[in-house]
């Protein structure tokens, strides 16, 4: 399988601090943000699986 074929996934961004209302969200920025990360970890896991030769670029 050609890499621009299966791209590694990107890690998602942080959101700014600013984005966070500060007001105790059940479902802060900051924990989708969590969300975000802990999906990429898998995508990258499995990714890395099908591209043991490569490093992805960080």
């Amino acid at each position: 399988m050609i890499e621009s074929d299966d791209p590694p996934p990107q890690k998602p961004d942080p959101p700014d601090p600013g984005d966070c209302c500060g007001g105790g969200c059940v479902r802060c920025v900051f924990d989708v943000h969590e969300d975000a990360l802990e999906r990429y970890r898998e995508a990258l896991a499995a990714w890395r699986v099908r591209h043991p030769d490569v490093k992805p670029a960080e």
